[in-house]
């Protein structure tokens, strides 16, 4: 099975008659069989992890909603490894982090990932969609998110149900690869939680975010890094009260502040948040700026 990867450099390593519109193999239609078991085509997954205990997370599902199959993560107690989510990514995943390392080409700035699902969780467990768009930054020697979008799932869906998934844009960039997680389980997955998913695409089309007087409007954000409070400061602007939000790097919002006033600092505390990076979204009636920070 050939996989398209995408590394963190400027460079690409692109299959032959790839399109950048489609999702690779968003169907589940086509699959390699790897001897006692089969992979989805595109879908790096912990079947390679788990077949030596007999145990696989990602399964082939029958019949498809359409077409013949579809993808069905499990998270399953494999013995010596304890309890292994079912998880899928369009790329490469990481086998420490169980979450994508890269994904595949794409160019596009699509409003929403849409698609067909079935959710079972066990116990309190909470599966979810995570999507990335992003854009290698030349200058800085890294990647740029351009949008995320993040589905948690905690209730039962017992038959196949319509989902869309609205991306959330930090930049008016265009990306240049976009990297999907499907997951049956949360951060502490439970055994025999289930997701299948189906039908898979990008819909939509975003032009650019709403970034009025961004010539003008400057948000600062000090100290960056941050480890107990985060003061956020606007100026050059007219607004007076707006909104803040704050997201972890799968998209989940983490801290909702209204009504503050931006005619005067704002301190946020943060000491609650685990280490790592986040991005603050700043909403008022001038527009919409989008800022990153890291917590140490």
């Amino acid at each position: 099975m050939k996989k398209l990867i995408l590394c963190d450099s400027a460079a690409f390593l692109l299959m032959a008659n790839s399109s950048f519109a489609q999702i690779p193999n968003a169907g589940f239609e086509n699959w390699t069989s790897m001897g006692s078991y089969s992979n989805p085509d595109n879908w790096d997954q912990l079947n390679a992890m788990t077949a030596p205990m007999s145990a696989y997370t990602c399964t082939k599902g029958t019949p498809g909603n359409p077409g013949a199959s579809y993808l069905k993560l499990v998270s399953k107690a494999v013995s010596m490894m304890g309890v292994m989510p079912g998880v899928a990514v369009s790329g490469v995943i990481s086998n420490s982090t169980y979450q994508a390392a890269s994904g595949f080409a794409f160019t596009q700035r699509p409003q929403s990932l849409t698609g067909a699902w079935q959710y079972m969780p066990a116990g309190s467990d909470a599966g979810f969609v995570a999507v990335y768009l992003t854009h290698w930054n030349t200058a800085m020697g890294m990647r740029d998110t351009v949008a995320m979008a993040m589905q948690s799932l905690t209730g039962m869906v017992m038959s196949w149900t319509n989902f869309t998934v609205t991306l959330m844009y930090m930049s008016g960039a265009n990306p240049d690869s976009a990297m999907i997680t499907l997951s049956s389980s949360g951060s502490t997955p439970v055994a025999n939680s289930s997701l299948y998913v189906d039908n898979l695409a990008f819909a939509g089309s975003v032009a650019g975010i709403k970034e009025n007087n961004l010539n003008t409007m400057v948000v600062s954000l000090f100290p960056n890094p941050a480890s107990d409070k985060l003061v956020v400061s606007l100026s050059n602007s007219k607004a007076t009260k707006g909104q803040i939000e704050i997201y972890d790097v799968i998209g989940k919002k983490v801290k909702l502040l209204n009504d503050v006033d931006f005619t005067t600092n704002t301190t946020i505390d943060i000491s609650d948040l685990n280490k790592g990076g986040y991005f603050l979204k700043l909403s008022s009636s001038e527009g919409m700026i989008n800022q990153k920070f890291l917590k140490q």
